[in-house]
């Protein structure tokens, strides 16, 4: 049963560094839609950092940067100019290319700080995956396997993991800037399928039309699973969101064709 719990975990894990990555590096760091508590901003970081090493300042100048240059020279990761195939297949690999350029660096990304536990912990994405790793293995050896069974399914949860995550960010990269529907005239497209896989980065057209929304979706049709985790987060304080456009803050059925 190891490979089951291997699998749950892996899912599982994918879906909260999905949550992580646009609650907080998508919509509260880049776009500034929402402020989240503190303790919740350090809890989504320490997520990111265990099981994707993804550094805060990094994901957000790229990510600026792709909305400065949509789909023209200097999208650090565009289908239109590389080729739809490229993106999907290589995504992580023009992200972090991106990364080392120092310009795109400073220029996107001179507002997000970096105190001393950026410096010393977070910045460090290698030292997070190797810590993540370990504690997935340790996380196996608790559920009853013998050293290498837990060192072979540990590895195994975690690379599955880090792959569901490489490849869902492709499909919004790529796939969502080249198949799908648009409400909205703009480079990008939405793919409700993908919506539910990336926690609402599927709805990529509606976000392109609202960068700053923290709310994805505009039709019934059309889900953001983080949306209530949201909402939630602002009953229990540890949230301001923005005010909504009014064209998200009432979703509407889709006009018939």
């Amino acid at each position: 049963m190891l490979w089951l719990w291997a699998l749950i975990y892996a899912i599982v894990i994918f879906q909260l560094s999905s949550l992580a990555t646009t609650i907080y590096l998508h919509r509260a760091a880049t776009h500034r839609a929402l402020d989240l508590h503190p303790a919740i901003e350090l809890a989504m970081r320490i997520e990111l950092w265990l099981f994707t090493g993804i550094v805060t300042r990094e994901w957000v100048a790229v990510h600026r940067k792709h909305h400065h240059h949509t789909d023209v020279l200097g999208d650090p990761h565009s289908p239109v100019l590389e080729g739809l195939w490229a993106i999907l297949l290589a995504n992580a690999w023009y992200y972090k290319r991106e990364t080392r350029n120092p310009e795109t660096l400073q220029r996107y990304a001179r507002d997000i700080p970096q105190r001393w536990f950026d410096r010393w912990m977070l910045d460090r994405g290698g030292w997070g995956i190797a810590l993540g790793a370990a504690l997935t293995c340790g996380l196996m050896s608790l559920l009853g396997a013998r050293p290498l069974a837990a060192l072979a399914w540990g590895l195994s949860a975690y690379l599955l993991q880090g792959l569901l995550y490489i490849f869902a960010n492709a499909l919004i990269n790529g796939a969502c800037h080249a198949i799908g529907y648009r409400n909205f005239q703009n480079p990008a497209t939405n793919l409700r399928w993908v919506a539910w896989l990336s926690a609402g980065e599927g709805l990529h057209n509606n976000h392109h039309q609202f960068p700053s929304s923290g709310k994805l979706s505009l039709h019934r049709s059309e889900v953001d699973p983080a949306w209530p985790v949201i909402r939630l987060l602002r009953r229990l304080s540890l949230a301001r969101v923005r005010p909504l456009p009014r064209a998200l803050a009432a979703p509407a059925d889709p006009p018939a064709a």
